[in-house]
C-alpha cells in the first residue's frame, strides 16, 4: 500500500470483489485492475496482496489454479461458493459503512 492507509483494512473486500467481477485473475492483474479502477489512488503492492490471497485460500474463500500462458506458469485465483457468499455479505456491510460515513462527514 503506497497512497492511502485506509485501503489497508479493506483489501480483503477489494480482492473478493475483483474476483466476483472478473471470475479469474492472477496477482499482478489484481494490482493493476485496482489501480486502474481507482485512477491510481490504490497502489496495492505484492507484499500486501499475496499474504491476503494465501489467507483467503486457507479459509476456503478462493482457490488457485496454475495455467500455462505463453509457455509460462501463471497462478489464477477463483472464488469458491463460500467466497461468493462472503463477498456478498462484505459488500452489503461495506455499503452500510460508506452510507454512515457519508452521513457523518456530509459528503
Amino acid at each position: 500500500m503506497k497512497k492511502n492507509s485506509l485501503y489497508k483494512g479493506t483489501l480483503k473486500n477489494i480482492i473478493l470483489k475483483l474476483l466476483a467481477k472478473e471470475v479469474k485473475m492472477y496477482g499482478y492483474q489484481m494490482t493493476q485492475r485496482a489501480k486502474e479502477l481507482t485512477e491510481g489512488e490504490l497502489e496495492m503492492t505484492e507484499g500486501a496482496l499475496y499474504p491476503i490471497l494465501h489467507k483467503l485460500e486457507e479459509e476456503g474463500m478462493i482457490f488457485s489454479e496454475i495455467q500455462i500462458v505463453n509457455g509460462r506458469n501463471r497462478k489464477y485465483y477463483f472464488l469458491t461458493e463460500k467466497g461468493k457468499k462472503q463477498q456478498l455479505e462484505q459488500e452489503a456491510e461495506m455499503k452500510s459503512y460508506l452510507l454512515n460515513l457519508n452521513i457523518i462527514f456530509n459528503i
